[in-house]
C-alpha cells in the first residue's frame, strides 16, 4: 500500500465532509466568479447610466445582465449593487462553511490515524520495539500525522483552487478567446519559473523530517537518561548535541518558509507584467474599436486581475504538497501493518495449569539473525514446582522467560501446556494467567493503588492492602503521607529498589497467577531489601508454578529442579544436591560465587573489627576527657568561675560524643 492509498482510506471514511467541503467552496468560487464579471458592467452604469453596456458586451455578461433589463435605467444601478452585495455574502458563507469543513476534516482525520496508531502500537509483537527507537515513534504520532493530515487538506484545497481557476479560464475564454491564449502561453512561462521553488519544497520538508526525529530521539533521550547525564557531568555535551539539532531543524523550517513566501511576490510581478502585456496586446486586437470594446477589455483585465492570485495559490499549495511528502511517507509506514511482526492468536480460552509445560525441543533465533539463541532445549515443568534457570549471561535464560508469555515464538519446536500448543492458546487469556517480576519492575507516573491494581477491575482498597501486607510492602506504604494515593513519579522514582520490587511482587500476588516468572528480580538490592523481597518472594511462589532466573544460586538453592544453561543448550538438570555432587558446570559456578562470598564477608569482618577498635579508642578517649574535668572541679582545684564553666561545658561535650559513640557501637552490632 503506498502512501496516497493511506490517505485515501483516511479520506473515504469521511467523505460525505469531502465532498461537502468541495461542493460548497466550488459553490463560493462560481459566486466569487459571476461577483467579479458584474464588476465592471456596474461601474459603467453608474458612469453613464444611459450607456447601453450589453451592446458590445460579451455573452456570458450579456446572460447576466439580462436579469436587470426589468428595471429602469434610473433603479439599475442600485439593484445590480444589490446583487453584487448579496453574492458577495453568499461567496464569504460558503467559503465559511467550506472552510471550517475542512478544518473539522482535518481535526477527526488525525483523531483516526492517532486512534489507529495506538491500536497497532498495543496489538504489535515486542520485536517492533526492539527494533524501532521511542523518539521515532513519538515523532510520527506526534508531528508527522499533523503534517500528513495536512498534505490531505492541501488536497482538498488544491482541487477548490483548480475548480475556481478552470472557471476563470471559462470566463476568460466566454469573453476573448485570443487575449486568453496569449495570457495562458505567458502564465505557463511563469508556471516553470515557479516549478524551481516548488521542487525546492520537497528538500526542505525532507530535511524538516529527519531534524524533527533526530530532536525528538535525542530529547527523550536526555529526559530518561537525565540521572546518568548528571552523574557524569555531560550537560554540555547533550546541550550542543540537541542544540545543533534544534538549530538544523529552525535553518531548515526558515528555508522552507523563505521558499515559499518567494512564489506570491514572484507570481505578484509576473501578473503585473502579464495584464501589461495584455494591455498591449489588446490595443493591437482592437484598435479599430478600442472605445466601443472598452467594457470588454475591463472586465477581462479585471478578470484576470482577480484569476492570477489563484495561480500563486496553486503553486503554493504543489510546494506544501511536496514538502509534507516525507511525513506522508513516514505516517504511511508507520500506519501500514503488513511489514509489521504481529503474534498469530489461538482460538482456545486459557484456564488452568492441570499437570505441567513442556519444552520440546525447541529453538531460537531473534528475527533477522541467524544465530540460534536456544539449542534443542528439551524441559519439563511440572504444575506446582518451581524451576531455576541459571548460567552465564547470554546463555539463554531471560529467552526461555520471553517464550512463555509469547513476547516471541519458537523458531522451530513446541510449547505445550497440558500437553496443548501454546500456540493454540488465546494469547490474552495465556497472558492474564501469568505473573511477571523483574530485575527492571515498571511503574506507572500514578498512585500506589493504580500500580498495584493495575490491569485489574472491581479491587477493593481491602484485598490491595492484603497484597501489601503479603509482599513485605505494608509498612512503608502506611509510613507515606497520602498512603495508597502516593504519586510515585515517573517509573516510580520515588521509591527505592527494593519498595519497586515489594510494590511488583504485590501486584502480582493480588492477580494470583497460574504461572509465576521472576528474573532475576533480587540481583540489584541490598543486603536488608533482598530479605525482604525473598520474604515476599517465597510467599508469591508457595503452591505455584514457578520459573526462576538468578544469578545468585542462593536464590535457587530451593528449587524442585535447577536447569543449567550453555549457550543455549540445557547442561546440566538436577536439584541442588544432586548438581553440586556431579562437579560440572553447577558446582563450578556455586563454587566461585561463594567463595567470593567468603572472600567478602572476610573482609566485612575485618573492616567491622577496625570499626569497632576505633569506636573504642573514642570511647576511652572521651571518657578520660570527661574524668579529668569532673576531677579538676569536684576537688576545687579551680578558682574562676568563668574557667569552671568552661571545663563544666566541655564535661558535658564529651558526654554527649561518649553517649553518641555508645548508639553507633549498639547499631553496628545489631546488623
Amino acid at each position: 500500500m503506498n502512501p496516497n492509498q493511506i490517505l485515501l482510506k483516511y479520506t473515504l471514511k469521511h467523505w460525505i465532509l469531502v465532498v461537502s467541503s468541495i461542493v460548497i467552496g466550488f459553490a463560493s468560487t462560481i459566486f466569487n466568479g459571476v461577483g467579479t464579471v458584474l464588476v465592471i458592467p456596474l461601474l459603467i452604469s453608474f458612469i453613464n447610466p444611459e450607456n447601453d453596456i450589453l451592446k458590445n458586451a460579451p455573452q456570458i455578461i450579456k446572460k447576466l445582465l439580462s436579469v436587470f433589463e426589468v428595471f429602469s435605467v434610473d433603479t439599475r444601478f442600485f439593484w445590480m449593487f444589490a446583487a453584487i452585495l448579496g453574492i458577495l455574502i453568499l461567496k464569504h458563507i460558503t467559503n465559511f462553511v467550506s472552510n471550517w469543513l475542512g478544518t473539522y476534516l482535518s481535526l477527526i482525520m488525525a483523531r483516526d490515524m492517532r486512534i489507529d496508531s495506538v491500536i497497532l502500537l498495543l496489538e504489535v509483537d515486542i520485536d517492533y520495539y526492539v527494533k524501532s527507537k521511542i523518539g521515532d515513534i513519538f515523532n510520527r504520532f506526534m508531528s508527522e500525522i499533523n503534517r500528513a493530515v495536512g498534505s490531505i487538506r492541501n488536497y482538498i484545497n488544491l482541487i477548490k483552487i483548480i475548480a475556481t481557476a478552470f472557471m476563470y479560464l471559462a470566463i476568460l475564454l466566454s469573453i476573448s478567446w485570443q487575449l486568453t491564449i496569449f495570457s495562458s502561453v505567458l502564465g505557463g512561462l511563469l508556471a516553470l519559473l515557479n516549478q524551481y521553488f516548488v521542487k525546492r519544497s520537497k528538500k526542505f520538508g525532507e530535511i524538516i523530517t529527519v531534524t524533527a526525529k533526530q530532536q525528538t530521539n535525542k530529547l527523550l533521550e536526555l529526559l530518561t537518561g537525565i540521572r546518568l547525564i548528571k552523574a557524569v557531568g555531560n550537560e554540555r555535551y547533550e546541550l550542543e548535541s540537541i542544540v545543533e539539532d534544534i538549530e538544523a531543524r529552525e535553518k531548515a523550517g526558515l528555508d522552507a518558509q523563505t521558499n515559499k513566501a518567494v512564489i506570491e511576490p514572484l507570481n505578484e510581478i509576473g501578473g503585473v507584467i502579464i495584464i501589461a502585456l495584455i494591455i498591449i496586446a489588446g490595443r493591437y486586437l482592437f484598435n479599430e474599436q478600442l472605445q466601443a470594446l472598452a467594457t470588454i477589455l475591463l472586465t477581462y483585465l479585471y478578470v484576470l486581475f482577480r484569476a492570477l492570485p489563484i495561480v500563486s495559490q496553486i503553486n503554493s499549495a504543489r510546494s506544501s504538497l511536496l514538502g509534507d511528502v516525507s511525513a506522508v511517507e513516514m505516517v504511511a509506514d508507520f500506519l501500514i501493518r503488513e511489514n509489521k511482526p504481529f503474534m498469530s492468536n489461538g482460538s482456545i480460552p486459557y484456564q488452568r495449569l492441570e499437570t505441567g509445560i513442556h519444552f520440546d525441543n525447541v529453538q531460537f533465533s531473534y528475527p533477522g539473525h541467524q544465530e540460534l539463541v536456544l539449542n534443542g532445549i528439551d524441559l519439563w515443568i511440572p504444575k506446582g514446582k518451581m524451576i531455576a534457570l541459571v548460567g552465564a549471561s547470554g546463555a539463554g535464560k531471560s529467552t526461555i522467560a520471553d517464550l512463555l508469555p509469547r513476547f516471541y515464538d519458537p523458531t522451530a519446536g513446541r510449547i505445550l501446556f497440558d500437553g496443548q500448543d501454546l500456540r493454540d492458546y488465546e494469547i490474552k487469556s495465556v497472558r492474564k494467567a501469568m505473573g511477571i517480576v523483574s530485575q527492571d519492575t515498571f511503574l506507572f507516573n500514578n498512585s500506589l493503588r493504580f500500580n498495584i491494581a493495575y490491569g485489574l477491575s472491581d479491587v477493593s482498597d481491602a484485598e490491595i492492602l492484603a497484597a501489601t501486607k503479603r509482599a513485605n510492602a505494608y509498612e512503608f506504604i502506611c509510613k507515606l503521607p497520602e498512603g495508597l494515593d502516593t504519586e510515585i513519579g515517573d517509573r516510580g522514582v520515588r521509591l527505592s529498589g527494593g519498595q519497586k520490587q515489594r510494590l511488583a511482587i504485590a501486584r502480582a500476588l493480588l492477580r494470583d497467577p497460574d504461572l509465576l516468572i521472576l528474573d532475576e528480580a533480587t540481583s540489584a538490592l541490598d543486603t536488608i531489601s533482598e530479605r525482604l523481597v525473598q520474604e515476599a518472594i517465597d510467599e508469591l511462589c508457595r503452591e505455584r508454578t514457578t520459573l526462576v532466573i538468578a544469578h545468585r544460586l542462593s536464590t535457587v538453592q530451593k528449587a524442585y529442579q535447577i536447569v543449567v544453561l550453555d549457550k543455549g543448550k540445557v547442561a546440566e538438570i538436577g536439584n541442588h544436591e544432586e548438581l553440586l555432587a556431579q562437579g560440572g558446570h553447577y558446582a563450578r559456578l556455586h563454587a566461585l560465587q561463594f567463595s567470593d562470598s567468603k572472600e567478602a564477608d572476610s573482609k566485612k569482618r575485618e573492616d567491622e573489627q577496625k570499626r569497632k577498635a576505633y569506636l573504642s579508642y573514642e570511647a576511652r578517649s572521651s571518657l578520660n576527657s570527661l574524668l579529668g574535668s569532673l576531677r579538676l572541679v569536684s576537688e576545687d582545684l579551680i578558682d574562676d568561675s568563668q574557667e569552671k564553666q568552661e571545663i563544666l561545658e566541655e564535661s558535658c561535650s564529651s558526654a554527649m560524643r561518649l553517649l553518641h559513640i555508645i548508639e553507633d557501637y549498639e547499631h553496628s552490632s545489631t546488623r
